[in-house]
């Protein structure tokens, strides 16, 4: 390894690590190491400062702007508090019905806005609603544990869901709807493949108190908590028409017009601001996550400066000459995928990963490699509740509700409360992605 190499990779491997560990100052972190990294590379002759802003991926930035002022579009409509309520009903109370209708209806909503702005709009909800129920501390983790999974899950489910599918749609590796035809099957067989082994094997519902006037009860105290919730079709008709002509455009647009996803989104989500009239000109001004572009900014120029050393290309190389079949090659880099994604976070793995990535595809085929690397680094952010950006958000939302059980203690929801869970999710998701990648591979011969 060069000096060049060697430094920039410290600068990109010490932020990384400093970030898992203050996830409180991730944003100072990544921005100093991005600053480093510019001055590392200036000094050494590998670029400078301007050749590396000019390398961001800019056209990732403007899709995850925008879906975010959409995501807060359909927020402001209420929509999603209806569907919350909605599922409520149809889980009847009863303890696992409710686990698998709130999973299910998270994952359905994560691959329509993202993954914080889902979990801030359900999650109320099914706390209130744990809350009246009477329970205990090993279902509530169970629940809330596979709510969080469910959300990585239906992020990775669309190309619009989550930060990797995102990256993916914006480097144009794949388009959105050979995206969406792999990967929307295999994340929903890995969602129900995770719920069958916990039906049979976990079994979270055992011992939760089953009282049908107790449940009748908490039904209409839910119903009486929401009654006033209403959607608002002034708001949610814009968004609606505004996403459902992205997606038609994503689909059918010629790809000879040079008209990107980007720009897809760029008008839509303006024309959506447009039609909501004041709040679209709030939101325009106040709704940009700040946090997430800076974040992500300089995370492209660490990693674009590690690349320009050339080190994830010997990488890659390095990942060839193992002496095995290329389909186990891609087995190995899909389970380093996983792993770095649970120690480093979803955003940081695929930004670096999807480098090596590229080159694996020109020889195996590129489905293979970048839905099976989705759905790797979707087992990763759900191995740890520290992984994935939700999952503190989560632990955050449950002790300011502060749920009780039936003997009045209080329950937690702590990284070893969440444990247990993410290793039996981390290892039913990344077995899907590597018999996904593998059948991916034979299909091509």
């Amino acid at each position: 390894m060069t000096t060049p190499q060697a430094t920039l990779f410290a600068i990109l491997l010490g932020a990384l690590l400093l970030q898992a560990a203050l996830p409180s100052r991730r944003v100072l972190v990544v921005t100093g190491g991005a600053a480093l990294a510019c001055l590392a590379s200036t000094l050494l002759g590998v670029a400078t400062t301007q050749r590396l802003l000019a390398e961001v991926p800019w056209d990732v930035l403007v899709i995850l702007v925008t879906l975010g002022l959409l995501s807060q579009l359909f927020a402001a409509s209420r929509l999603f508090d209806r569907l919350a309520v909605a599922a409520t009903r149809l889980s009847g109370a009863e303890p696992f019905r409710v686990l698998v209708v709130f999973s299910v209806a998270m994952y359905l909503v994560s691959g329509v806005v993202n993954n914080l702005t889902a979990l801030v709009l359900v999650l109320p909800v099914l706390l209130a609603l744990l809350k009246l129920m009477g329970t205990r501390q090993r279902y509530v983790s169970w629940v809330l544990g596979l709510f969080l999974v469910a959300c990585n899950l239906g992020g990775a489910a669309t190309p619009i869901g989550d930060f990797p599918a995102i990256l993916l749609l914006g480097r144009g590796s794949m388009t959105f709807g050979a995206y969406l035809a792999r990967a929307a099957p295999a994340t929903l067989c890995a969602l129900c493949a995770l719920l069958l082994v916990v039906r049979v094997a976990a079994r979270p519902a055992a011992g939760v108190p089953r009282d049908p006037v107790s449940a009748r009860l908490t039904r209409a105290a839910m119903e009486a908590l929401h009654r006033r919730v209403r959607v608002d079709r002034r708001l949610l008709a814009p968004a609606a028409a505004s996403l459902s002509a992205m997606v038609a455009a994503w689909l059918f647009l010629p790809a000879e017009l040079g008209v990107g996803p980007e720009l897809v989104c760029w008008l839509g989500a303006g024309a959506a601001l447009l039609m909501a009239r004041k709040l679209g000109e709030k939101l325009a001004r106040t709704g940009l996550d700040v946090e997430a572009v800076l974040f992500l900014l300089s995370l492209f120029v660490m990693v674009g400066a590690v690349r320009r050393t050339g080190l994830f290309d010997e990488i890659a190389r390095a990942l060839e000459r193992l002496p095995v079949a290329p389909s186990v090659q891609l087995v190995a880099f899909l389970l380093l995928a996983g792993v770095l994604t649970g120690l480093f976070s979803a955003g940081p793995s695929m930004a670096a990963l999807l480098e090596v990535a590229e080159s694996l595809a020109g020889r195996l085929p590129g489905p293979a490699v970048y839905v099976g690397l989705a759905l790797s680094v979707c087992a990763g952010s759900s191995l740890f509740l520290t992984a994935a950006t939700s999952g503190p958000l989560a632990q955050a939302l449950t002790e300011r509700a502060d749920l009780r059980d039936v003997d009045g203690r209080r329950i937690r929801f702590g990284f070893f409360d969440f444990l247990p869970i993410g290793v039996l999710s981390f290892s039913v998701i990344q077995a899907v992605a590597i018999a996904y990648a593998l059948l991916a591979v034979w299909a091509a011969r």
